[in-house]
């Protein structure tokens, strides 16, 4: 290579790096202590047939540095509402409305609110065709995991972000 290739290709290379930092674009991290310290550790405190929700959080949190934990020093993850809905649109084709609605705040081990509550949805459609091979259970099963995962991840970008509105005294 020429000099002159070189020293363009350098100036090229600064010149669009140079453009990616000016409009604000970083590189999301998979820092280990994302989580704030305050919410280093918790305990999961779940409503009945929610064991998908609570293994999904369980990955999530422990991949942000949260540790969960029964100890007297950890908080509480209470999940207030978890409210599956499905919902049938019928027409020429079926359509189905999967919406998971979960609502959660987190508590001191002695009950007393830390965070306001917080409400999360996440919603999945998908449609069939009566007339054809009905998958419609399998298909059902598996936006209702996706939907289950959207919260999760959801709760936890938020607990990590330390986004949750303080308590009111």
């Amino acid at each position: 290579m020429h000099l002159v290739q070189r020293v363009a290709a350098v100036v090229l290379t600064l010149g669009l790096s140079a453009g990616l930092v000016g409009c604000g674009f970083h590189l999301k991290g998979t820092n280990p202590t994302a989580a704030p310290l305050v919410y280093n550790k918790l305990t999961l405190v779940m409503p009945d047939n929610t064991d998908e929700l609570e293994n999904q959080l369980s990955i999530y949190l422990g991949a942000t540095g949260v540790q969960l934990s029964n100890a007297n020093d950890a908080y509480v993850l209470r999940v207030l509402d978890y409210t599956p809905r499905r919902q049938l649109l019928n027409g020429k084709l079926t359509e189905v409305l999967l919406r998971l609605t979960v609502t959660f705040q987190i508590e001191d081990r002695q009950g007393k609110k830390i965070t306001e509550p917080r409400t999360l949805t996440a919603s999945r459609t998908y449609q069939y065709d009566v007339a054809t091979v009905n998958t419609d259970n399998q298909q059902e099963a598996y936006l209702n995991r996706i939907v289950t995962d959207d919260v999760a991840q959801q709760i936890t970008r938020q607990i990590a972000a330390n986004r949750l509105p303080k308590a009111q005294p």
